[in-house]
């Protein structure tokens, strides 16, 4: 079994910070990429941002220069540093992990966090 875990979530004023994290656990072998996703209230789950297990990045055009995605692999863990925050960000925030469970896997397979709420608010 896997588990991905969210935290860091709250409500922070316009302007603000705050630092999200995603823990894997579990029967993992290696996780390919990591990411964070975004749902708001009456819209798609969009991409935020996404890294490779070498590091490479991509983001949201919405959210370029704010925010910073980085992972640990050796904790199985994603980090979302977010600046300036805006009332737009305001959000669950899902991360995501493709993870491969055992060396002998054919394939690897996406696992989702429950969730964490962002709120940006004044």
């Amino acid at each position: 079994q896997v588990q991905v875990v969210e935290s860091g979530g709250g409500l922070v004023q316009p302007g603000g910070s705050l630092r999200l994290s995603c823990a894997a656990s579990g029967s993992i072998f290696s996780i390919y990429g990591m990411g964070w996703y975004r749902q708001a209230p009456g819209k798609q789950r969009e991409l935020v941002a996404a890294i490779t297990r070498g590091g490479s990045t991509n983001y949201a055009d919405s959210v370029k220069g704010r925010f910073t995605i980085s992972r640990d692999n050796a904790k199985n863990t994603v980090y979302l540093q977010m600046n300036s925050l805006k009332p737009e960000d305001t959000a669950v925030y899902y991360c995501n992990a493709d993870i491969l469970q055992t060396s002998w896997a054919r394939k690897s397979r996406d696992y989702w966090g429950q969730g964490t709420q962002v709120t940006v608010s004044s």
